[in-house]
């Protein structure tokens, strides 16, 4: 979610001006998440924002850049 080359505990953190990962890794590690709760708050959003009659909605997430002969 965030705009960073790299994502990780620290980077994340700091994006959010934290002084370190503790709370992003609380938050990603012991937070119980309501899938279909999430799922309903985007299509809402979703709907709010980009609907249109006409519109075609197209997800594509071969969009992670590939860097060397490998990735995990």
């Amino acid at each position: 979610l965030a705009p960073l080359e790299r994502k990780n505990g620290w980077t994340v953190a700091e994006e959010a001006g934290h002084c370190g990962p503790d709370r992003i890794q609380r938050l990603l590690n012991r937070i119980d998440w309501d899938a279909d709760g999430v799922l309903g708050d985007v299509r809402e959003y979703v709907v709010e924002h980009l609907a249109d009659p006409e519109g075609v909605l197209i997800v594509d997430d071969t969009g992670f850049l590939k860097k060397g002969a490998r990735s995990a």
